[in-house]
C-alpha cells in the first residue's frame, strides 16, 4: 500500500517539498560500469515520480554534475535530494505539476537523516 491515502479520498494536489536521502547503492547493484552514472541519474527520476506522483521530474543540474562527481562507475552511495513539487506555468498541460529535484549536500554521514516535509 502507499501509506498515504486514507478513507480512500483523494487529497487534491498540493505543492509539497520533502527533503529525502536516496539509497543509490542498492538501486545501481549489478549495472555495469559504463552504464552506473547514467542509470542512477534515471533511478533517481523514478524514486521522485513515485513519491511525489508526478510523471514530470526535473534533475537539477548541481545534483546531474554530483552524481557524476567521481566518474561514471564510482557513483556515490547515497545521495540526499529535495523533492519540490510544483505547478506547471502554463496551463495546457494535462498534468498540472512537475517535481524539481536537487541537491541537497551532507557532509558526513548520512545515518539517522529522516524523509522530512518542508513547510513552504
Amino acid at each position: 500500500g502507499t501509506g498515504m491515502v486514507k478513507d480512500g479520498k483523494k487529497k487534491t494536489e498540493q505543492p509539497v517539498t520533502r527533503i529525502a536521502t536516496i539509497n543509490i547503492h542498492k538501486r545501481i547493484f549489478g549495472i555495469k560500469f559504463k552504464k552506473r552514472a547514467p542509470r542512477a541519474v534515471t533511478e533517481i527520476k523514478k524514486f521522485a515520480e513515485q513519491m511525489m506522483r508526478t510523471e514530470d521530474v526535473r534533475i537539477d543540474q548541481g545534483l546531474n554534475k554530483f552524481m557524476w562527481s567521481k566518474g561514471i562507475r564510482n557513483v556515490p552511495y547515497r545521495v540526499r535530494v529535495r523533492l519540490s513539487k510544483k505547478r506547471q506555468e502554463n496551463e495546457e498541460e494535462s498534468n498540472k505539476f512537475y517535481t524539481l529535484v536537487t541537491h541537497e549536500p551532507v557532509d558526513g554521514s548520512y545515518k539517522g537523516l529522516q524523509t522530512v516535509t518542508v513547510a513552504e
